[in-house]
């Protein structure tokens, strides 16, 4: 694949997602945004849900000034009973059906495990898992009158590498073994099911670029620990999910991709 550090193809070379219609949930910011971006711009139509509306109308916006779009967007809140179901439905029948789905909202509530209560644990997995699950139950007779089609998990290297927010890591690997488990419950309907895990992800304000702006001896440390000395960018990861979205990936199904830059592969001296 023709490209650069950055994960952006060269002009010309499209990621193969024409014409599909696919629904990513947490579409405003990080990697939600740039998998959309992506998606529209190389001609998919695009759903996407954020709990903001402005942050909805500024993509849109921004989107449509670039000449693509438009989008079909709903504010609500994921973890919200019917909520998410009831906005696959509405995609569907504005696009007249779905091609794939991606499950890329998530977070977590709550710190250390002294820390976390029950509430910390249970909206944590709701945000992840139970997220997930509502948003493919809900595609699958969409996917299924198509055709079939690709639904993309993502997940995160916490849920497979131990690390603090116990309560975050055990919700990431949870999606990864449901994507595995959906791949083989959905697969004869021709509906492929793939997890993604990004590694830590350079995006603008959060947490690893807060850190190379405020602590850079800190963040040099932290990346000369990776084979590629550099933190992947959202833009490599979406070529990942636009990669699964498309026919080329039609192989691919129950699998577990983690787009780190070799972050977390093992190192001369084990992990």
């Amino acid at each position: 694949m023709k490209g650069n550090r950055n994960g952006q193809l060269r002009p010309g070379v499209r990621s193969g997602v024409e014409g599909k219609r696919v629904l990513v949930t947490g579409g405003t910011r990080g990697l939600g945004e740039q998998i959309v971006r992506l998606l529209a711009a190389d001609g998919a139509r695009v759903a996407t849900c954020a709990r903001t509306a402005g942050d909805l109308r500024g993509l849109t916006t921004s989107l449509a000034a670039e000449g693509y779009g438009p989008l079909f967007t709903r504010a609500l809140d994921i973890t919200e009973p019917d909520r998410l179901e009831e906005f696959v439905v509405a995609a569907a029948e504005r696009f007249s059906g779905l091609d794939g789905v991606v499950a890329c909202a998530g977070g977590a509530q709550g710190r250390g495990l002294e820390e976390a209560d029950a509430r910390d644990w249970s909206l944590t997995w709701e945000m992840n898992v139970g997220h997930t699950a509502r948003l493919v139950k809900a595609a699958v007779p969409q996917l299924r009158r198509a055709g079939g089609g690709s639904v993309v998990v993502i997940a995160s290297i916490s849920g497979w590498k131990p690390g603090p927010q116990a309560q975050y890591g055990a919700a990431k690997a949870a999606q990864i073994h449901l994507a595995g488990s959906l791949a083989r419950e959905l697969g004869p309907d021709g509906i492929r099911v793939n997890a993604v895990s990004p590694g830590s992800m350079l995006i603008p304000g959060k947490r690893w670029d807060r850190m190379r702006a405020e602590e850079p001896e800190a963040f040099a440390r932290f990346t000369a620990e990776f084979p590629h000395g550099e933190l992947v960018a959202p833009q490599e990861v979406a070529r990942v999910v636009a990669f699964l979205l498309s026919d080329a990936s039609s192989g691919v199904s129950g699998a577990h991709l983690p787009v780190d830059r070799a972050q977390n592969a093992p190192t001369p001296g084990g992990y």
